[in-house]
């Protein structure tokens, strides 16, 4: 089956959503929720739309600080399309995009056990980084 591959590919919030919940198993938003489109829109660098028979199977959004560095926070892969070398072709087109517009760095951050994925298939390096999970903070925790 041919997988097309599009930078800053056409798409509507609805099925992103849908490819949402198919990728990692979890509900699908409402629009409401997540508006892909103006999310995109606003933050993003550009993304890549991954079309199977017109059916949107992967898809994957850089982010960017406006300068040198982009980021990728996810990608999504229908789970009937993984193995195909679909997330890598994504991540792939999503670098050559970044480059395309001047930026140096492209980061992403990822749970170990997809670490295969992004070192060894898509060439990311390890690094060392921090995080907070803001959300689980101590409500009234802030500058003294």
């Amino acid at each position: 089956m041919t997988v097309d591959f599009e930078w800053r590919g056409i798409f509507a919030s609805a099925e992103t959503n849908e490819l949402h919940a198919r990728a990692f198993e979890t509900r699908s938003f409402s629009d409401d929720e997540w508006d892909w489109a103006t999310l995109t829109a606003r933050h993003s660098l550009g993304w890549v739309t991954a079309r199977s028979e017109g059916r949107l199977v992967g898809f994957v959004n850089a982010v960017w600080d406006g300068l040198v560095h982009a980021w990728i926070p996810d990608v999504m892969v229908d789970g009937a399309n993984r193995g195909e070398g679909v997330g890598r072709r994504l991540v792939d087109a999503a670098r050559y995009g970044a480059r395309g517009a001047g930026c140096e760095w492209l980061h992403v951050d990822f749970d170990e056990a997809v670490a295969p994925f992004y070192l060894d298939s898509c060439g990311f390096t390890p690094t060392r980084a921090g995080l907070i999970a803001l959300q689980r903070e101590t409500p009234g925790v802030g500058p003294t």
